[in-house]
Parts: C-alpha cells; structure tokens; sequence
C-alpha cells in the first residue's frame, strides 16, 4: 500500500515535510510504502544530510509546486506538473492508495473535483476533526470547513459519513450519532436544525441520539459523532485552537489540554471522495507531517472510502 505525501505544501516545505515523513518510516507497518512527490533534488539533499538511504522511500520529481497563496483553481489547471497536480493523478491511476498534503487547501479541494471525484450519491463532501475527551477517546466533529451552508439532506448525510469514520477508523463500535443545536429538546434551533432532526430522528443508517449541545464536547458518555454545518465547526475548531494556544501561553500544564495540540492528530480526512485524501494544517511542523502520514495509513488501511461507497451506490 503506498502513500503519497505531497513534499511541497506546507508553509514550512520541504523542509518539514521531508523531516516528517523521516518520522513516520518508524511507525508504518511493513505492507506501507511511502511516496515523496515534489522536487527530487530538494529532497534528496535533506535525505543525505540527515543520513537516510534515499531507497527508503518512493520518490516522484515534479518541476512546480502550488504557492500558499495562489488562486486554487487557476493554479490547478495553470500548473500540471505541481506536486498537489502530480499527487491527484498518480491516486487517480491507482499508483498511489492514500495522498496527504498540507498544501494549499483551496487547491487540494479543487483537485478532487478534477480528478477523483465525489463518490456518486454524496452531496457534498465533508472534512472531519478529532476532538479529545476526558475519558482519554475522541469525538468527530463533521463538517468543520468545507460546506459553510449545508441543507438537511447534507447534514444527515454526515451521520452516516461520520459513523462510518468512527467505526471503522477509530474502532467505535455502533458509534452514537448528535445533531449540534442549541438545545436538546427537538423544538429547538433554525429551520435546518429542527429539519434535520426530522429526517434524522427515525433513520436506520445510523444509531441518532438527538440534540446535543456545545457543553456535550470533550465528554464521551453521550455521543461519539457530532454533525454541523461547516461553518459552526470551523468555529467550533479555531475556538478550540485558540483555547489550547491560550492555555500554552499561560504555561498550564496538564495532558488533556496537550491532546488539543493539532500536531498529534496531523490532519483532516475528506470524506465522500473516490479515494483517500488527507488535509494538514499549512503551519504544520515535522511531527504535524508525520502524525498526517499515519492517519492517512490508517485511512487506507480501513479501506474507509470502499466502505463508504458500498452505502452509497
């Protein structure tokens, strides 16, 4: 099974990137393979100074590479052989089973609609964070970025994307599924809360539990997966980022709030896809690159996009 990292995104690429995927040749298994895509010469001198056999891993040259900055359509079409461009036809062909970047967000996102595409019935895709709880597990929050505005029919199509996610990645089993609203009684929120939990309330496609609320966060006893627009979670998400930086900055030391830090958890799946794509945070340091190489392992290994595909068609 081979991975492909994407060596050139990321603020502080290739630098970091390469570092990272140093990283993680300690921690993939055997039957993984992983695939630095980006400029080889860049790479290789890392490799050498940092004495690692360049046999270590795939490598794939690529003459361009997407800025930060650049327009993501634009620079998707304008620059075939970036290393975002390279890494979504070599998962397309099938020579890669999983592609991980913490590139240019914009442009990872156009690249599936060029490329692999959405798995047929999805309406929308959605991206899917971790979030810690005290008892020492997690909870998924989707959406928290893709879709600012998402109808009922989206909404109720992330309780399945996410049970799907919890079973089968994070090995939850029968995963409790919570609509985010402002209160748990089913008269409560907008027009598209209480219309989700219409469709919701009754289904068999996943175990619903009801309305859950923001102080049901960081607490495991009622819920595994948690749905919302992508909008609220992206709030939800950078207000988290924010809590842990604050904390940090006042020198609070505690192992839960140290699981807050986005380098353990490395990046995002997208889920709905034709195929394993995997997010990282543009600011991301060796050991954000690394734990973003895991997860899209883990990813992979699951076989996580088949399984969805096998609900949906």
């Amino acid at each position: 099974m081979k991975i492909g990292l994407d060596v050139m995104g990321g603020d502080y690429a290739p630098e970091a990137t390469v570092l990272g995927a140093i990283k993680a040749l300690d921690h993939l298994s055997k039957e993984h393979r992983l695939v630095l895509i980006g400029d080889s010469e860049k790479i290789l001198t890392i490799l050498r100074r940092e004495n690692i056999d360049p046999s270590s891993f795939g490598l794939t040259h690529t003459s361009d590479h997407i800025e930060m900055g650049d327009h993501p359509s634009k620079a998707f079409t304008q620059k075939p052989g970036s290393s975002i461009a390279i890494g979504y036809k070599m998962l397309r062909e099938g020579e890669i089973h999983g592609f991980a970047s913490a590139g240019n967000t914009g442009a990872m996102l156009v690249g599936i609609r060029y490329s692999v595409k959405e798995i047929p019935g999805i309406i929308r895709p959605a991206i899917a964070s971790v979030i810690p709880t005290l008892s020492g597990g997690a909870t998924i929050l989707l959406d928290v970025g893709i879709n600012p505005d998402s109808r009922p029919d989206v909404l109720y199509q992330y309780g399945i994307l996410g049970s799907l996610y919890a079973e089968h990645v994070l090995n939850i089993e029968n995963p409790r599924v919570g609509l985010l609203n402002i209160g748990t009684e089913e008269s409560k929120g907008n027009l598209i809360a209480k219309s989700t939990y219409d469709l919701m309330k009754d289904t068999n496609d996943f175990n619903f539990v009801g309305n859950v609320e923001g102080n049901d966060f960081f607490r495991d006893d009622k819920v595994d997966v948690i749905v919302c627009d992508g909008f609220v979670g992206n709030v939800v998400l950078k207000a988290m980022e924010a809590f842990y930086t604050m904390i940090r900055e006042r020198e609070v030391k505690d192992s839960f709030f140290d699981r807050f830090n986005f380098e353990n958890y490395g990046g995002t799946p997208i889920l709905g896809i034709n195929s394993n794509v995997v997010i990282g945070h543009g600011i991301s340091n060796d050991i954000a690159i690394k734990n973003m190489i895991l997860l899209t392992g883990e990813v992979a290994k699951a076989n996580l996009t088949e399984k969805i595909n096998a609900v949906f068609t």
